[in-house]
């Protein structure tokens, strides 16, 4: 089973805009393939909405960016039903989530009612306007970018929505030599430069590609294994020996709809490694993503100096695989 030629050249598209951070692209690629919602969160600076937008552009899926602001309003994102005054009736107008691939830029600047609208589309991919729901697109997927440090005119997410992403990938500086990349290709004007003999990839490729996808095999053992370390993310010092220094860590852990969320994005990541079946290294280098935005610590671990990571490892580790 191999990787079909249309996802390579979607990657050698986003290998024009995205410098190194080979993990981010698998991310996207990962979101694309199962439908999963992605949180990219990093420092400004980090290529996130260059990120996105790229992806976006090597899809020919009908995009959308829209800038999450303070301001926002639900019908900027719904759409309104219009009134026209010459035949007296209404029409709608549908807004930008309607279409296939959305760019939440800076998805903490709207307030709780643009974010009550968004969960539900993200939910159940479906609005309601004027009383009447409305079905989205069979590719819709959220892409959103949210800047760690700023907090002036910003809003938590509210742990509904973020139970929604699929994954929460989280961003850093990049390597010397992938700076430096990205410096000489912007001097030579090569930095965003089309691929080679193009994308080439339609909707009906990634849906084909989904289908392929929820057929790889996870062995019921892995199953058992990632259903053991969600439970652990709960109350971690009753999962296995070792782990008893962790009481009082934890406030929340992560919800069934993270084991589903785990394997379906091992599903992906197999399959863009060519592989028909998961192996346990796919469900460990995925854990920190999937896991991280589902956990909320408790004061005591924030004072220890534990953060979600740290936690997500030593479950992983602790936890025997079969």
């Amino acid at each position: 089973m191999t990787e079909p030629t249309a996802m390579h050249a979607l990657r050698a598209h986003l290998a024009q805009y995205i410098v190194g951070q080979r993990d981010l692209v698998d991310r996207l690629l990962i979101g694309l393939l199962t439908g999963g919602h992605l949180l990219v969160e990093g420092l400004p600076g980090l290529a996130k909405t260059t990120a996105v937008k790229a992806l976006a552009d090597g899809v020919h899926a009908r995009f959308k960016r829209v800038q999450f602001t303070p301001d926002l309003l639900p019908a900027d994102l719904l759409g309104n039903e219009v009134y026209h005054p010459e035949t007296r009736t209404f029409s709608f107008a549908p807004g930008p989530l309607f279409n296939e691939i959305i760019l939440a830029d800076e998805i903490n600047r709207a307030p709780a009612k643009v974010q009550s609208a968004l969960l539900e589309a993200m939910a159940e991919r479906q609005v309601t306007v004027a009383g009447e729901t409305r079905q989205l697109p069979a590719l819709f997927l959220v892409m959103a970018t949210q800047n760690p440090l700023e907090q002036s005119g910003t809003y938590p997410l509210p742990e509904a929505q973020l139970d929604r992403f699929m994954l929460h990938v989280a961003l850093t500086y990049p390597e010397r030599q992938d700076e430096y990349a990205i410096l000489a290709r912007t001097l030579a004007g090569t930095l965003g430069a089309p691929a080679a003999g193009g994308t080439g990839i339609t909707v009906d490729e990634v849906l084909a590609a989904r289908d392929a996808v929820k057929a790889v095999h996870c062995d019921p053992a892995l199953q058992r294994w990632v259903v053991d370390v969600v439970a652990a993310t709960r109350a971690p010092e009753k999962a296995a020996l070792g782990l008893e220094s962790l009481a009082g860590m934890v406030l929340v852990g992560a919800s069934p709809r993270g084991a589903q969320a785990w394997v379906q994005s091992a599903q992906a990541y197999a399959w863009l490694n060519g592989r028909d079946f998961i192996v346990p290294d796919d469900l460990l280098t995925l854990a920190p993503d999937v896991l991280r935005h589902r956990l909320i610590l408790s004061p005591k671990a924030l004072v220890s100096g534990l953060n979600r990571d740290q936690l997500i490892n030593r479950l992983c580790t602790e936890i025997a695989l079969p």
